[in-house]
């Protein structure tokens, strides 16, 4: 086990940062999604393709390299559907679908995940979503389907006929979720539905982009802490100041140590995969929106603005904390696996 990046992904992390930095710093998430960044994403960094197996077109990297890919997407709050691509090329892993994982491999087609299961009939299907993330942007849903031999996954265009969308007001500004209705949509059956570990890889990936929110948040603070003033002198120098950035940098610590095994596990030890993904979301999940949280008070008055940056982490972390179900879900099965 290596918790310790390797050049290769140390390089990776370089390439994705120095793009990211130029294309999409954190100052424009605010202005939404831009088609533009997302086709430059994966066109010259092909990062939708990372696991993707070669034979599709992709990368055939593991989830240690997804990780550090999703770290740095995370640290500027990429806004658009590049996790929800992710999130469904995870699901598609079990139940590939060439066309598909060539589709995104390449960059010609953004994808989305939902957990939420919809009628099969006649390969149609119909149901109703409530929170689909990315569902706006997103070309295609992947979900499950039960129809009359049982529950597969399938796919369906979201521009095409029987798919009605409606952005929802959300928490988290920089990435929206959509309220999908399926009324006869025409649907691909891709194979029946894996029989678990999907959402010990989503809390894996989720626990990497979260870890990257935290990076971003300690380093802004300390930054500012440097060089604000107050009563004559700069306020990182006051030891409340001190204790406050020494608790959220611990967290930080571990936080990437449980990403990183989390992520090793993903890829070499499936049988340690379900605890470490729930201690990944156990733990990260909390240890993300406190960090981005003190981040905002500790920059006082400012970081309550709009025209500030906090907000916007805190309202990531949050958002990203209950994305895939409440912390106490995971909490709740980490005690089930642990015989607690």
């Amino acid at each position: 086990m290596k918790l310790v990046l390797s050049q290769e992904q140390q390089e990776l992390r370089e390439a994705v940062r120095s793009f990211l930095t130029s294309a999409s710093p954190a100052a424009k998430a605010r202005d939404g999604y831009d088609p533009a960044v997302y086709a430059r994403l994966n066109g010259e960094l092909g990062l939708s393709g990372l696991i993707i197996p070669e034979e599709y077109g992709g990368a055939g990297a593991g989830y240690a390299e997804l990780a550090v890919a999703l770290e740095e997407t995370g640290a500027v709050l990429l806004p658009g559907p590049f996790l929800a691509t992710v999130f469904a090329t995870v699901a598609l892993a079990a139940t590939p679908d060439k066309e598909l994982l060539t589709g995104i491999a390449e960059g010609g087609i953004s994808a989305t995940l939902s957990e939420s299961e919809v009628r099969l009939a006649d390969r149609k299907v119909s149901g109703e979503l409530t929170r689909v993330l990315s569902g706006m942007e997103a070309d295609v849903l992947v979900l499950p389907a039960r129809g009359a031999d049982g529950v597969v996954m399938a796919a369906v265009e979201l521009s095409g006929p029987g798919v009605s969308r409606r952005a929802l007001d959300t928490l988290d500004l920089t990435r929206g979720q959509a309220a999908v209705t399926l009324d006869g949509a025409p649907a691909r059956v891709l194979g029946p539905q894996p029989a678990g570990g999907i959402l010990d890889r989503l809390a894996v990936v989720l626990a990497a982009e979260q870890l990257g929110v935290m990076r971003a948040a300690l380093d802004a603070i300390v930054a500012y802490a440097k060089i604000r003033v107050a009563f004559g002198r700069f306020i990182g120098s006051y030891q409340g100041v001190k204790h406050k950035l020494a608790d959220m940098h611990a967290k930080l610590e571990q936080a990437e140590s449980i990403v990183r095994y989390a992520a090793w596990a993903a890829d070499e030890s499936p049988g340690d995969l379900p605890e470490a993904a729930m201690l990944a979301q156990a733990f990260v999940g909390r240890a993300c929106f406190e960090v981005a949280r003190d981040h905002l008070l500790l920059h006082g008055g400012i970081g309550f603005t709009w025209e500030h940056d906090a907000h916007l982490y805190y309202k990531r972390a949050k958002s990203d904390e209950v994305l895939l179900g409440p912390p106490r879900m995971y909490r709740a099965r980490l005690a089930e696996l642990l015989e607690l």
